[in-house]
């Protein structure tokens, strides 16, 4: 039905001289040229200067687009996977999903002159691709890009060089591990501080319930109080606190996955009760309970196809074997052998080059984010080291 509320997403955004192109489909109803539609996540509207029909590299100007159809619309201001609609429709469509970052790698530009392009350039990268995310080390302030490998990273790294022009130092690559617990831990926390005038008191009582690695959220509250033993205006509180400490484990400060916190009981004081002392009691709850509940670190695990001639089978099936590799299978495609297999990312670092001086610049690979698993005692150990290292250095 053309006169239909409009439903559509931006699924892609590309940069052109003239300004942002977004890739839109319409799902439901009719966009038109020079109207206003609201964006359902950013809860404001945007005009519709120009739509634009696509055929390879020729662009077409529109007046209006319907149900089914595929445009590039200018005048927006969005990102991927964004949900525009008639004003008042208020739908938004699931957006397009996005594996968590598995590497990060530290970004500076060379002078310090560029920090205003550089930040322009990752705002933009992060609107286009929601796997490529950016956000600054607290503890040592630099500037951290995330993404789903080291070809990911680097080709973004080489767009700033080139459409920016701006020279960047970057570090070396750092696999992104997780904490998380993995035995069921009672907790019976109270905070109290008491100074000159009103206090602060907050008490709570409850269990840390382990989740599987793979659960689809890698964090659920569940509020079990009754009888008003804490006022449903201080549970927020408690679940803010608890969401806060996720993003530092204490077994070597990564993000925490795979926690149910199940508030059962508490009290609160009259007076000295606030959302303030609930929150900073439920996180200094959390950071106690997670170092009694046997926490061990979780690493990407990526799945690798790997596709060489026949010859060299034998050789590179031994290379993944050795990289604590888990062989999956192998098939025959188009005279090549295709490797499937299951290999740690702290392990995959380099490998392009390995594979090319082993197969005489004849094989290839792809990868990409298939779980968290528990990472060895022997690499642990050393991991918790290095980044005890790092944040003494810090």
């Amino acid at each position: 039905d053309p006169d239909a509320p409009l439903v559509a997403m931006a699924f892609k955004l590309v940069e052109e001289p003239y300004g942002q192109v977004t890739y839109t489909r319409i799902y439901q109803g009719t966009l038109q040229k020079g109207k206003f539609y609201y964006n359902s996540r950013q809860r404001k509207k945007a005009r519709i200067s120009r739509i634009l029909r696509v055929h390879a590299d020729q662009k077409e100007d529109i007046d209006s687009a319907g149900a089914g159809d595929i445009v590039a619309v200018m005048g927006l201001e969005c990102a991927t996977g964004d949900t525009y609609c008639s004003e008042g429709a208020n739908v938004s469509l699931e957006s397009i999903y996005a594996a968590e970052p598995v590497i990060d790698l530290s970004i500076q530009p060379v002078k310090r002159a560029d920090y205003d392009k550089l930040s322009k350039a990752l705002n933009r990268f992060m609107r286009e691709d929601p796997t490529f995310r950016v956000h600054v080390d607290p503890e040592t302030n630099e500037t951290i890009i995330s993404g789903m490998g080291e070809l990911h990273l680097e080709i973004y790294v080489e767009r700033i060089r080139r459409e920016y022009k701006i020279e960047c130092t970057v570090g070396a690559p750092k696999v992104s591990y997780r904490e998380a617990p993995t035995r069921e831990t009672p907790f019976n926390y109270k905070h109290r501080k008491q100074t000159g005038g009103s206090g602060q008191y907050a008490h709570v009582v409850g269990k840390l319930i382990p989740l599987e690695p793979q659960a689809p959220e890698p964090f659920v509250f569940e509020n079990k109080v009754t009888g008003g033993r804490i006022p449903s205006e201080y549970i927020p509180s408690v679940e803010k606190g608890f969401r806060e400490s996720m993003h530092k484990g204490p077994v070597a400060g990564y993000e925490v996955i795979g926690v149910h916190m199940r508030l059962e009981d508490g009290s609160y004081h009259d007076v000295d009760s606030s959302t303030m002392a609930f929150e900073i009691c439920a996180r200094d709850c959390f950071r106690e309970t997670f170092k009694k509940a046997d926490p061990v670190l979780l690493e990407p695990i990526m799945k690798v196809e790997v596709e060489i001639p026949t010859e060299f089978q034998g050789p590179v099936t031994g290379a993944l074997s050795s990289k604590r590799g888990i062989i999956l299978g192998t098939e025959s495609r188009q005279g090549c052998t295709v490797i499937t297999s299951e290999v740690p990312l702290a392990e995959m670092f380099g490998y392009s080059n390995d594979l090319r001086s082993s197969t005489q610049g004849k094989g290839s690979f792809s990868m990409e984010f298939l779980k968290y698993q528990k990472v060895p005692s022997r690499f642990q150990e050393e991991i918790v080291r290095k980044a005890a290292k790092a944040t003494a250095k810090a």
